[in-house]
C-alpha cells in the first residue's frame, strides 16, 4: 500500500529545516575559526589605569541578594499574619519579630552557618541599601497619608493633648539621659546631641500603626478616633521637625548648627509656599480633570520631586526620609492622585521593601550587648520612661481638656504605641552615630513592647466593642466640635 503523500509533507520540511539549520552553524563556526586564526597573531596595546575594569558584582551576589530578599518577605508574612490571627496584634509587630529572628540574635546563634549563607557580609550593604530605600518610599507614604483636615479641624485641646505627650516623654527621656549617658554614650558624641534623640526617640508615635488599629476596630471615626488620629499626626508633624534639628545639630559642629537649623527651615518654607502649590496647581489642573489612571508622566513627576526632595534634606545635612516625607505631606491628598500613587505603590514598598528593614534592624541588633543585670535594669527604666511620659502627657491632658477617665486612658494608650516609626528613628540615630548598638538594642525592646501592649491594654480597658459608648455620637456629626 502506498503511503500517504500529504503525510510525508511535514517530514520533508523538517528534514530541509534541520539541513538548513546545520549548514549555517557549520558555516558560522567555520567563519569564526578563520576569523580566530587570523586574529591569533594580532598584538595590542599595554593596559593603563584608565582602561581597567568597572568594579561589578562578585560572582553569586545577586543570587544571594534575592535568596535573601525571598526568605525575608515570606517570613514576614508569616509572622504578620500569624500574630494578627492568633495574638490580635498588628502585623508590623510579626514583621519585627521575624527581622529579629534573621538577624544575629537568633539565627546568628542558633545557626551561625545558615545565617553566613543567607546574609554574608557583603550582602548586607545591598540591603541595607534596599531597606534605606524603601524607608524613604515609605515616609513619602506617610506624609501622603496625613490628612491635613486633621490638623485644620482640630480644636485647641486636641493640640494641647498631642503637645503635651510630646513634652512630657521629651523632658523624661532628655532626664534619663543624665544616667545613660556617663554608661553608654561615647565621647564623640555631646550630651546636648544624646539628650535630644533620646527625648525625641521617646515621644514618636505610629501614625500609621495607630490608624491601622483604629481601621481593625472600625472605631475611626468615632469621637476618640479622631481625637486619636488628630493627635498622633500633629505628633507626627512635631516630632519629625524636632528631630530635623536633632540631625542638624548631631552633624554639624555647634557653631554650624544654627545654620542648618536656618536652611532646614527654609527649605520647608519653599516645600509649603512654591513647591507644594505648583504640584497641586499641576495635578488639579493637568490630571485631576482627567479620567482614567494617572498618566506615566504625572507618576514620574511625582518621583522625581520625590528623589530631588529627599536630595536636598540629605544635602542639608539631616536625612533623605525627611524630604520624602515632607513631599509627601504637600501633595494634594483629595482626588485620585494621592488614592492611585497609594494604590500603585504602598503594596510594594510594605511587602517587598519594609521587611528588608525589619532585617536590617534585626541585623543591628544583638540580645548579647546587654550582657548584665545592669543593662536589663537600664533597658526596662527605658522602657518604664517611655511609657509613663506617653501615657501620663496623654492622660493628663486629655482629663484636663474634658474627657473621661476611661477614654483618656485609651488616648494615652494609643499615643505610646511605638512601632515601626520608632525603628526609623533609631537606625538614624545609629547612622547618625548618637546612640550606641547597646542603646540601640535597648530601645528596639522599648519599641517593640510599647507597640505590644497597645492592643491587650484597649481589650481590657473598652473591651472589643469598639471606642464608641452611648453617651457619645460619631465624631463625623460633631467634627468641629473638637475634643470638647
Amino acid at each position: 500500500m502506498l503511503p500517504d503523500l500529504q503525510s510525508l509533507v511535514p517530514s520533508t520540511r523538517r528534514r530541509r529545516t534541520l539541513a538548513v539549520y546545520l549548514v549555517m552553524s557549520l558555516g558560522a563556526l567555520g567563519i569564526y575559526l578563520a576569523i580566530r586564526a587570523r586574529g591569533e597573531g594580532l598584538s595590542a596595546p599595554a593596559a593603563s589605569t584608565t582602561d581597567a575594569p568597572i568594579p561589578g558584582e562578585h560572582a553569586g551576589q545577586l543570587a544571594h541578594v534575592l535568596l535573601a530578599l525571598a526568605v525575608i518577605t515570606a517570613l514576614a508574612r508569616l509572622m504578620g499574619g500569624f500574630v494578627n490571627r492568633f495574638l490580635r496584634q498588628p502585623p508590623v509587630i510579626g514583621e519585627i519579630l521575624a527581622g529579629l529572628m534573621l538577624g544575629p540574635s537568633l539565627l546568628g546563634s542558633v545557626w551561625p552557618e545558615g545565617y553566613q549563607f543567607l546574609l554574608p557580609s557583603d550582602v548586607a550593604p545591598f540591603l541595607g541599601v534596599i531597606s534605606k530605600v524603601g524607608v524613604v518610599l515609605f515616609m513619602f507614604l506617610v506624609g501622603l497619608e496625613l490628612d491635613p483636615r486633621l490638623l485644620r479641624g482640630s480644636a485647641h485641646s486636641t493640640i494641647a493633648v498631642s503637645h503635651a505627650s510630646i513634652f512630657v516623654p521629651f523632658l523624661m527621656g532628655a532626664g534619663l539621659a543624665l544616667w545613660l549617658y556617663p554608661v553608654y554614650a561615647t565621647s564623640a558624641v555631646s550630651f546636648t546631641s544624646f539628650s535630644l534623640f533620646l527625648g525625641v526617640s521617646l515621644s514618636v508615635t505610629a501614625f500609621p500603626v495607630l490608624a491601622r488599629i483604629l481601621r481593625d476596630r472600625r472605631a475611626q471615626r468615632t469621637r476618640l478616633g479622631a481625637t486619636a488620629l488628630a493627635c498622633a499626626a500633629i505628633d507626627d508633624v512635631s516630632a519629625w521637625t524636632l528631630l530635623a534639628i536633632v540631625a542638624g545639630i548631631a552633624t554639624a559642629q555647634l557653631s554650624g548648627a544654627a545654620w542648618t537649623v536656618l536652611y532646614v527651615a527654609l527649605y520647608v518654607l519653599v516645600m509649603l509656599f512654591a513647591v507644594g502649590p505648583l504640584l497641586k496647581r499641576f495635578f488639579v489642573e493637568r490630571e485631576q480633570a482627567r479620567e482614567g489612571p494617572l498618566s506615566h508622566s504625572a507618576l514620574a513627576t511625582v518621583f522625581v520631586s520625590l528623589l530631588l526632595s529627599a536630595v536636598a534634606t540629605e544635602a542639608i545635612g539631616i536625612h533623605a526620609l525627611f524630604g520624602a516625607f515632607l513631599l509627601g505631606a504637600v501633595l494634594p491628598h483629595d482626588g485620585r492622585l494621592a488614592e492611585q500613587i497609594r494604590a500603585k505603590l504602598e503594596d510594594v514598598v510594605l511587602v517587598l521593601f519594609l521587611p528588608s528593614f525589619f532585617v536590617f534592624t534585626g541585623m543591628r541588633t544583638s540580645i548579647d550587648l546587654l550582657g548584665d543585670s545592669r543593662d536589663w535594669l537600664f533597658c526596662l527604666a527605658i522602657i518604664g520612661v517611655a511609657t509613663l511620659g506617653k501615657f501620663g502627657g496623654s492622660f493628663v491632658a486629655a482629663r484636663i481638656a474634658g474627657m473621661g477617665w476611661r477614654h483618656s486612658a485609651a488616648l494615652g494608650i494609643l499615643m505610646n504605641t511605638r512601632g515601626l516609626m520608632e525603628l526609623i528613628v533609631l537606625n538614624l540615630g545609629l547612622d547618625l552615630g548618637v546612640i550606641t548598638p547597646t542603646v540601640f538594642t535597648m530601645m528596639v525592646f522599648m519599641a517593640l513592647a510599647t507597640t505590644f501592649m497597645t492592643t491587650p491594654l484597649l481589650d481590657l480597658l473598652l473591651g472589643r466593642r469598639g471606642f464608641a459608648d452611648s453617651s457619645e455620637a460619631p465624631v463625623a456629626a460633631r467634627q468641629r466640635g473638637g475634643v470638647g
